[in-house]
């Protein structure tokens, strides 16, 4: 099973970013590339323990819908949503987050998957899917990043 880690130092204090990370307005700024929408479950504002979004997304030129769950939650420092349905055999995807010495914040993304399909899902994975997955990582964090940014500087 594939597992892709990225870091992202933002620059805002861990509650800020705990919370934005967890807040469906601001996952569908960070996602503007592929769409992402809200469609079902909680479609705004921050989400809790045990709550779901479905969300509809173009990703590889292909619309989606994709229902996930937060299982995990220890505020402000983790959490962690799973796949309950979508284009995906698993995924979890476990955000962290630490302190930093200059008062921002060290998110880590840690997102474990499994593509569907058998041997070709693990054909397309190394052609293809791996690389983009850590990309729609990369952009969504610093993404955010730039929104913690801002509104601190607002």
């Amino acid at each position: 099973m594939p597992v892709l880690i990225h870091h992202q130092y933002i620059h805002a204090p861990v509650e800020i970013c705990f919370n934005m990370a967890r807040n469906v307005d601001v996952h569908t700024e960070t996602t503007k590339k592929s769409r992402e929408s809200a469609i079902s479950g909680v479609t705004s504002g921050i989400m809790g323990l045990g709550d779901q979004v479905t969300w509809r997304a173009k990703h590889l030129g292909v619309w989606q819908s994709l229902t996930a769950q937060i299982t995990e939650l220890n505020e402000p420092w983790n959490f962690t949503d799973q796949m309950l349905e979508g284009a995906f055999h698993s995924f979890t995807h476990t955000h962290r987050f630490q302190n930093t010495q200059s008062g921002g914040t060290i998110m880590t993304d840690v997102f474990e998957y499994e593509a569907p399909f058998g041997w070709i899902g693990k054909l397309a994975d190394v052609l293809f899917l791996k690389r983009y997955m850590r990309r729609l990582l990369m952009e969504r964090a610093e993404a955010l990043a730039e929104i913690a940014l801002r509104r601190q500087l607002e």
